[in-house]
């Protein structure tokens, strides 16, 4: 059964980073892409970003690009994301997701979610 537990949220003031982390177990965590996903209040559940089975290749939403970073660490069954600038807009619940395959194709391929770490914003 797979299990993802996210860690690392936080309530921050704009500007400021944060690092999450999703442990994972019950997969065989580096054969198969990685995501992060975020839904505010009253939103849906939208792509952040993902990564390949190998960490080679990495893929962001237009409102993360630049700000944001997904790394991972297979020794450590573990997904990371780097969240630099924070804004208020930022403020939602993130969750890690398991793709389907080793490659990051669509954001719709992503499932087995974590519980969700959340992460807060004050201007």
């Amino acid at each position: 059964q797979v299990q993802l537990v996210e860690s690392g949220g936080g309530l921050v003031q704009a500007g400021a980073s944060l690092r999450l982390s999703c442990s994972a177990s019950g997969l065989t965590f580096n054969g198969f892409a990685m995501g992060w996903f975020r839904q505010a209040p009253g939103k849906e559940r939208e792509f952040v970003a993902a990564i390949n089975w190998n960490g080679v290749s990495t893929y962001y939403a237009d409102s993360v690009k630049g700000r944001f970073t997904i790394s991972r660490d297979n020794a450590k069954n573990t997904l990371y994301l780097r969240m630099n600038s924070l804004k208020p807009e930022d403020t939602a619940i993130y969750y890690c997701a398991k793709g389907s395959t080793y490659y990051y194709n669509t954001p719709a391929e992503f499932g087995s979610w974590g519980q969700g770490t959340q992460v807060t914003v004050s201007s």
